[in-house]
């Protein structure tokens, strides 16, 4: 008890320390916020590349980077993102016990780690509605290191269409905003929720003044892990709806933080929807390789035994729709989202005593900017309601600090209080199962 109890203290004090060293940078940054020096000048002769609009997704987006080169056969950008942190789950040793009545072991978690490195290659093939992104991805934490792409054409503000890795449309986190967050990691209700990433095509625009679509047809829910001989012959799709009624725009890349400082009401309301048919991504007998969906309890959908002992879920059917709100003023921000999901039609090795899952959610995250364009407070909360009767819930905070009052740099404090948590993954800041306290320390760079 005595050792849980220094352990706590110097982890409260660690925290303490990183932010009073945060805050006490404030005055300097503020000090050189007119001063040219704040961002490095570019010496090479050549201007930066125009930042493009976010494509399909915010983690293929680049930065405003470096212009290598530019002809008339096209341009070569290079941008790149980078994330440290120290993650503490506590308390470091506990169980949960899963709907079915069996105790499992939570895995929590103690590090610091290089947690995240992308760098993107992009620019404009011989015409400038022609636009290229290669993607390097890389995550310590899990030692998996990938490269991906996206090539697509500008018809007009109406139309674009492409193809390449692309987000299922499943959360507002999914549709661009990365990593424009309050944290520097999804929240409870948006990582349970949302499916992932894979191979597909999309369309996107905006037909009307204010108001855009994004549209997607994906090889599967989530490609992480799964290889194309293991894919089956069916699709996921989805779409989503934009409106900004008020100044037609929600900031960068529509992020949490109000670092433009809106002196007009600014306002953004969306609906996604999403549906497939998908598999497990092995054959029955070894383990489950699609790892994108969970249970209530944390536990993946088709592991054996997940919904009745020694039965294995091969195929099952996907629903999910989410409705976002969002408004920004005078550096305050308030944003949520609600959320429906249903698994159905089970493809099983024996009969389930169930035909299907519903789950049901929502998350609200308030951002105040206390200084302005520089350090922002911001508080969260998430809530479950599931078939298991679980009822997985949080509540979160922290602050964010941005020493060039631009997404260019970081630093975070943020802790996160969570029950039965119903997602998991070293992605982020849960563990499944998790009941406790999450601290994280982290910074990252955008450029």
């Amino acid at each position: 008890m005595l050792s849980q109890r220094s352990s706590a203290a110097r982890t409260v004090l660690l925290a303490t320390l990183t932010l009073i060293l945060g805050l006490a940078a404030l005055p300097l940054a503020a000090r050189a916020q007119d001063e040219a020096s704040v961002v490095p000048e570019d010496t090479t002769g050549s201007s930066r590349l125009e930042s493009y609009p976010t494509s399909i997704a915010g983690e293929f987006t680049p930065g405003k980077g470096f212009n290598i080169i530019k002809t008339k056969r096209g341009s070569l950008n290079i941008s790149g993102y980078g994330l440290l942190r120290y993650l503490n789950q506590m308390p470091g040793d506990q169980t949960f016990t899963d709907h079915l009545g069996r105790k499992r072991t939570v895995k929590a978690r103690n590090d610091i780690n290089w947690h995240r490195s992308m760098v993107w290659v992009s620019g404009f093939l011989y015409v400038p509605q022609m636009r290229y992104t290669m993607t390097i991805w890389s995550l310590p934490t899990t030692q998996q290191t990938l490269v991906f792409g996206n090539l697509f054409y500008t018809v007009n503000k109406a139309l674009t269409f492409g193809g390449g890795i692309a987000p299922n449309l499943t959360a507002r986190s999914m549709e661009g905003s990365w990593p424009y967050w309050a944290a520097t990691d999804r929240q409870m209700g948006e990582e349970f929720f949302r499916a992932g990433f894979s191979s597909g095509f999309f369309i996107r625009g905006e037909p009307i003044s204010r108001l855009s679509y994004i549209a997607s047809v994906n090889t599967n829910l989530s490609q992480l892990g799964v290889t194309a001989a293991d894919d089956s012959r069916d699709f996921a799709y989805s779409t989503s709806l934009t409106w900004m009624p008020t100044t037609g725009e929600f900031g960068a890349r529509g992020g949490v933080p109000d670092l433009e400082d809106h002196q007009q009401l600014a306002t953004r309301f969306g609906v996604s929807a999403c549906t497939a048919k998908e598999g497990r991504g092995a054959p029955v007998g070894q383990p489950n390789k699609e790892t994108q969906l969970r249970l209530s309890d944390g536990v993946y959908a088709f592991e054996e035994g997940a919904l009745a002992d020694t039965v294995t879920v091969k195929n099952l059917n996907y629903t999910e729709v989410a409705v976002s709100a969002g408004v920004k003023y005078h550096g305050f921000s308030l944003m949520g989202e609600a959320y429906y999901r249903k698994l159905s039609n089970f493809d099983a090795t024996s009969p389930l005593p169930l035909s299907k899952v519903e789950d049901q959610g929502f998350q609200v995250e308030a951002m105040h900017m206390f200084v302005p364009k520089t350090l922002g407070i911001y508080v969260a909360g998430g809530y479950v309601s599931d078939d298991f009767k679980r009822f997985p819930w949080e509540v979160a905070g922290g602050a964010s600090l941005f020493p060039f009052h631009s997404y260019l740099w970081r630093l975070n404090l943020h802790v996160v209080h969570v029950e039965k948590s119903p997602t998991g993954s070293n992605f982020g800041y849960y563990t499944a199962g998790q009941t406790g306290t999450t601290l994280s320390l982290a910074t990252d760079v955008l450029f």
